[in-house]
């Protein structure tokens, strides 16, 4: 039998988590602007992976950095933590966006969420189509098989303004060619991203200070679970559906008991419960600063969220102990 979250234990670990988070942001900012991918985000991977073996959690990676013979570290399946508490199921992400962050470009971040065992989607590493707007409009107000323009004009419509001062986030890829232009081609502007679409998701929950107001295309599955349950703490809505072209990959989802490859799911099926969410900024962007080294200290600014109380808190830490970060 699955071990509840109680009360005040998910407080604790929410605030355990953004320690996860932060350790695993200052070692990826230890290598950002020195253009290896690779080493950025195996360190990152390595810090996550030591702090989450310290968590009083009996915890197993759900999304990771890939499946077993894929991932040396934090794979999915891979049990993490004490192994004494409860029965949790991890979503991670230790550095969304490592282009980004080998190229020190904005938006960056060490991302994680937790949730009760079997309460977060548990999918393969394939690409998930997407659409999410923040929080305050009546639920379906979009849909991900509705045409885009509909979709945008019944956004502008909800939110009372024209057309044309709605704006999209969409990965800049050569797969989103032509969503590019049905946007466009419906009046909307478009903010095209490099990487990142977990923050690309959350920054719809903030259009005022973003200027996003809906998040358009696919991307990484994992990234879809994560921005599910980040949603869930903070409010908006998505909906997101894996795309499980070709025999291989149906018989991955299959073998975790997906039947079903045409489903949507909403947020609220990709991460269900009491969900703690937390994110740690490596480089600068509109949703967190990046980690700031300075002379005697080590500065981080971190999201944690929690599904069931509403409370989003932002932490800006100041590190001064150099040598046990």
């Amino acid at each position: 039998m699955s071990r509840e979250l109680p009360s005040g234990l998910g407080r604790i670990l929410a605030l355990e988590l953004a320690r996860v988070t932060e350790r695993t942001a200052v070692a990826a900012a230890r290598v950002r602007g020195r253009g290896d991918e690779r080493a950025a985000d195996q360190a990152a991977v390595d810090a996550m992976r030591a702090e989450l073996k310290r968590l009083p959690i009996d915890g197993t990676v759900v999304i990771g950095e890939g499946e077993r013979d894929e991932a040396p570290m934090l794979f999915i399946g891979e049990k993490v933590g004490t192994g004494e508490g409860p029965e949790v199921d991890i979503a991670l992400d230790p550095l969304e966006g490592a282009t980004i962050c080998a190229k020190n470009l904005p938006g960056s971040l060490a991302v994680i969420a937790v949730a009760r065992k079997g309460c977060l989607l548990f999918a393969p590493d394939v690409y998930m189509e997407k659409i999410a707007i923040g929080p305050g409009y009546p639920q379906d107000l979009v849909a991900l098989d509705a045409p885009v323009a509909e979709n945008i004009a019944n956004l502008a419509r909800a939110k009372g303004v024209p057309v044309s001062e709605i704006t999209a986030c969409i990965l800049d890829r050569p797969r989103h060619a032509r969503l590019v232009d049905e946007v466009r081609a419906a009046g909307a502007a478009i903010r095209l991203i490099g990487d990142g679409d977990v923050a690309g998701v959350i920054d719809t929950t903030r259009p005022d200070e973003t200027g996003v107001d809906i998040y358009l295309g696919s991307g990484g599955a994992p990234e879809g679970v994560l921005a599910a349950a980040a949603l869930r703490c903070i409010g908006g809505q998505m909906q997101g559906r894996l795309l499980l072209n070709g025999a291989e990959k149906m018989a991955r989802a299959e073998k975790m008991g997906i039947t079903d490859p045409r489903r949507v799911y909403q947020a609220e099926e990709m991460a269900r419960g009491d969900v703690l969410f937390a994110a740690t900024g490596v480089t600068d962007g509109n949703l967190l600063s990046g980690v700031r080294f300075r002379r005697d200290s080590i500065e981080t600014d971190t999201l944690v969220m929690r599904s069931t109380s509403g409370t989003v808190r932002e932490i800006r830490a100041r590190h001064r102990d150099l040598d046990k970060f």
